[in-house]
C-alpha cells in the first residue's frame, strides 16, 4: 500500500505508525519510578514498568552497598536529584539510598526488591503490581 505525499506528517498519505514513547522518555520514566520508590519505599506501577524499575534499583543498591565515590557518582547520575525529598528525614533520594539501604542490605547478596502482583487496571486492563524493597 504506497502513499503519495509527504512522509512521516499524520493524515492522509502520512505516518502508518509512529511510537509514542522513546527510549528517552522511557529512560526518563524510570529514574522517576525509581527515585521515587527510594523515597517511599514502594511504589504502584504496571507489571512491566516493575520488571524494569527493578533491574535499575538492584543496580543502585549494589552501588549503594560499596558506599564509595564513584559509586555515589554513578549513582547520582541515574537518581533524580530534585524533586523526590523525604518529608520525615528531609534526605534526597541519594542520600537516603547511600545512609538508610546501602547498611540495611550490607550481608544480603541480591533481591533486594519484591514485586507484588495486584489487580488490572480498569481503563486499560493492564495488569498492575506494587515493587517494594524487601525488609
Amino acid at each position: 500500500m504506497s502513499t503519495i505525499g509527504r512522509k512521516n506528517v499524520h493524515g492522509k498519505g502520512g505516518v502508518r505508525f509512529k511510537a509514542g514513547y522513546t527510549s528517552d522518555k522511557e529512560k526518563n520514566m524510570l529514574r522517576n519510578v525509581v527515585s521515587q520508590l527510594i523515597i517511599s519505599g514502594q511504589v504502584e506501577v504496571t507489571l512491566t514498568v516493575a520488571k524494569r524499575a527493578q533491574q535499575e534499583a538492584e543496580r543502585l543498591v549494589t552501588y549503594a552497598k560499596n558506599g564509595d565515590l564513584h559509586n555515589r557518582r554513578l549513582a547520582a547520575s541515574f537518581v533524580r536529584p530534585e524533586g523526590f525529598v523525604d518529608p520525615k528525614t528531609n534526605k534526597d533520594a541519594l542520600q537516603k539510598l547511600f545512609d538508610v539501604y546501602g547498611p540495611k542490605y550490607r550481608n544480603r547478596n541480591g533481591g533486594y526488591t519484591r514485586i507484588l502482583k495486584t489487580f488490572n487496571r480498569r481503563g486499560d486492563n493492564a495488569p498492575m503490581a506494587i515493587l517494594a524493597f524487601v525488609d
